[in-house]
């Protein structure tokens, strides 16, 4: 969600500060602002709603001096987006300045409280009651700022990452965190704090990751001190990045999402790299080994995740329940953590997130752990919330994605759930050999197969100046095809604003069917597998009340072709493995209509790429 940027050291902290804001705007965001600490220990704050550039224009002229500061980008829960509920906030004194992301459940009590003390607020937010907190408890118990800092936390109820800076205390920034990430980059004489590794990736590659309910103190000029809220000194672990800055820019894309589609090709082979080996015929995952008793003796697969996470997780239910024999349930995490749910000691439990930082997943998992089960993370962010919590797990290895609409991180989470299936259906001897071999063999394809569907790009984008103006859209497919008419819907939502559902399609003439006209778009994937013959009857029947249909078809079709108004090609593959094919030519679709409507597509309004707030 929001974005943390700090810096303290020797240079000039605002232009460290905005572009660290800049690297931070695909979260989602409708505020930005900055606290500097200037060579006077005056402590100024500016704040727009808006962009990170209209934040630039409004600094123009003032005072941005300072080694030392604090920036956040806002994507507003309590209080509309605007420049008072914007951050950072000052205290009443204004001797204080903090930012924060994440939500103060109690923030209500806590304020009603300052007010009972003669505090007044300036905004309608929770995190300003957080500033004056700390500030009441400083000055009312007469303690320094990391003890105050300390003992406002014990108060809170929720989750925060904040970073608060104090006038009388220029040599040092306090940060701390609980379920929302927040990293510590260290540099020569010089310390960058941040939500996530991107804006600290220009300047170093060593960083620490704060744990949940600990505290840190950032000093210009030795190693940050680290203690919990229990007053007990910690011992950080010093982490190397394997960023590149490459993977931060567009290059000769106009949008991130179009770069990062075209990246599928090689982040599928990044992420079979060393566990797929086609000439001995084997694959082999680690966190699937190196716990083997536990998934052959396993009760029930339990897949938590949320939005496109979920609906890999679809798509893993029909791996594992095929392949391995083991009942599965996909669960919304949100849903999942809010009920009393039957969680067995030998159950595995699978959190799928692309940030490694989802609050309803990593909440999830504490609930799935308290109950016993082994919890296993399909995650691509290293070091993140995620992989710290679970049990075992599986790297995406897709590199940083940046547009908010998620395409390569999807495809990779599907292939690893694919290469979970298979390896724990070998382990059991569920799945047949001569089935497995061709598997293999058909994987080691796949990057090639999607090169070729991104060879019909300009087709596709010429394709969907039919749909530009359409007000809603269905999504069909049946089986593996059916989490991907899903997953189509969501994408052409999320960047276009146009409504779209995705249905499985034996249930359209159980309600979906009342809304086929000539004005209804229905996307059909229908790909040669088990229910090649029931989706050619649906498509007919769709036809016959003269509906539109674009058709996702492979290249030896003939069926679909003449029923259909429009077809865009795939190749034959697996039926297993149809998904990580199926799905290139929606995502390519949804980016084209997106940018025919004029959409920011890499941002898209309301949405966040990393969701850190229930």
């Amino acid at each position: 969600m929001c974005g943390i940027v700090g810096y303290i050291g020797r240079q000039n902290a605002f232009p460290i500060l905005t572009k660290g804001l800049h690297r931070l705007e695909y979260r989602g965001y409708d505020s930005a602002g900055v606290a500097l600490l200037n060579q006077e220990n005056e402590l100024n704050i500016y704040k727009v709603k808006g962009r990170v550039s209209d934040l630039e224009l409004f600094c123009e002229g003032k005072d941005i001096s300072g080694h030392a500061g604090i920036a956040h980008t806002r994507w507003a829960t309590h209080g509309e987006p605007n420049q008072a509920n914007a951050h950072p906030h000052y205290s009443q004194s204004e001797s204080l300045a903090l930012i924060h992301n994440g939500i103060i459940e109690n923030y209500t009590v806590l304020k009603t409280g300052l007010m009972q003390k003669g505090y007044t607020f300036q905004s309608e937010t929770d995190t300003e009651v957080l500033v004056q907190l700390i500030e009441y408890i400083k000055t009312g118990n007469n303690v320094d700022i990391i003890t105050a800092v300390r003992l406002a936390l014990k108060q809170v109820v929720g989750a925060y990452a904040i970073a608060i800076i104090e006038r009388q205390n220029p040599e040092f920034i306090i940060v701390a965190r609980k379920s929302s990430p927040l990293v510590v980059g260290i540099g020569k004489d010089e310390f960058f704090i941040a939500s996530d590794a991107s804006p600290i990736i220009d300047h170093t590659d060593k960083v620490i990751y704060l744990e949940d309910e600990e505290i840190a103190v950032i000093h210009r000029d030795k190693a940050p001190q680290v203690l919990s809220l229990a007053n007990v000194e910690k011992t950080p672990q010093t982490i190397q990045l394997e960023v590149s800055l490459s993977e931060l820019e567009k290059g000769e894309y106009p949008h991130f999402m179009l770069k990062e589609i075209f990246e599928q090709p090689q982040t599928l082979r990044d992420c079979m790299r060393g566990r797929v080996n086609i000439d001995c015929n084997n694959l082999t995952l680690s966190g699937i080994i190196d716990h083997k008793e536990r998934f052959l003796k396993a009760r029930r697969i339990i897949i938590l995740a949320c939005g496109t996470s979920w609906h890999a997780g679809l798509i893993g239910e029909y791996l594992l329940e095929e392949f391995c024999r083991i009942p599965v349930e996909v669960e919304y995490s949100s849903e999942f953590r809010y009920r009393n749910p039957v969680i067995y000691p030998d159950d595995i439990v699978i959190a799928i997130s692309q940030s490694g930082e989802t609050a309803d997943t990593l909440a999830a998992i504490e609930l799935a752990k308290k109950a016993g089960a082994f919890v296993y993370g399909i995650c691509n962010v290293v070091g993140s919330s995620i992989p710290r919590n679970t049990n075992s797990g599986s790297y995406t290895h897709v590199g940083v994605e940046i547009g908010v609409a998620s395409t390569k991180a999807f495809t990779a989470q599907v292939l690893v759930l694919i290469m979970m299936a298979i390896n724990i259906g070998k382990e059991k001897n569920t799945i047949p050999n001569e089935q497995y071999e061709h598997i293999l063999s058909e994987l080691n394809q796949i990057p090639e197969k999607i090169e070729a569907i991104l060879e019909q790009n300009i087709i596709i984008e010429d394709l969907s100046k039919t749909f530009t103006y359409a007000h809603n859209f269905i999504y069909m497919g049946r089986g593996y095809s059916y989490p991907i008419a899903m997953e189509g819907a969501l994408k052409l939502k999320e960047i276009s604003y146009i409504h779209a559902e995705g249905y499985p399609a034996a249930e359209m003439k159980h309600g979906p069917i009342a809304l086929i006209d000539q004005d209804m778009p229905v996307i059909v994937i229908a790909t040669h597998d088990g229910t090649y013959e029931k989706m050619i009857s649906n498509i007919q029947e769709i036809k016959a009340r003269n509906g539109r249909i674009l058709a996702i078809v492979n290249q030896s079709d003939n069926k679909v072709k003449n029923i259909a108004d429009y077809v865009i090609e795939i190749p034959n593959t697996a039926e297993c493995l149809s998904p990580l094919l199926s799905i290139i030519p929606l995502q390519l679709l949804s980016y084209h209509i997106a940018v025919k409507k004029g959409r920011d597509v890499d941002m898209p309004r309301n949405l966040a790429k990393s969701v850190t707030v229930e």
